[in-house]
C-alpha cells in the first residue's frame, strides 16, 4: 500500500534502454569485479544509486553507511566501493 501511485525503479530499469547500454553504477561494478555470485548484486547498486542520486562525490564511509543494509558473503565490500566511487565520476 506504501507504494502505491509511486514510481518504481528496479535494477533492469536504470538502464538507458539505448541497445542495452549499461547504468554507469552497472558499468563500474562489472569493470572492477565487483560482482560474484549476484545475489547481492540489485540490492547494492541499487543502494548506490541512490546514494549517487543525493550526493554525487561521496566519501568511502558515506558509501558503507549506504550499503549497510546489504549483505555481501563474496567480495568483502573492498571492490564494491571501489565501483561506487568509480562510477560517482562518470555521472
Amino acid at each position: 500500500m506504501k507504494a502505491r501511485g509511486k514510481d518504481i525503479v528496479t535494477i533492469e530499469g536504470i538502464s538507458s534502454g539505448k541497445r542495452g547500454e549499461l547504468h554507469p553504477l552497472q558499468e563500474a561494478f562489472i569493470k572492477h569485479f565487483a560482482v560474484q555470485c549476484g545475489y547481492c548484486t540489485p540490492g547494492m547498486i541499487m543502494a548506490a544509486k541512490a546514494l549517487l542520486d543525493e550526493n554525487p562525490k561521496p566519501t568511502e564511509e558515506k558509501i558503507k553507511e549506504y550499503l549497510c543494509g546489504n549483505l555481501c558473503r563474496c567480495t568483502g565490500y573492498t571492490k564494491i566501493i571501489e565501483a561506487v566511487l568509480a562510477a560517482a565520476t562518470k555521472m
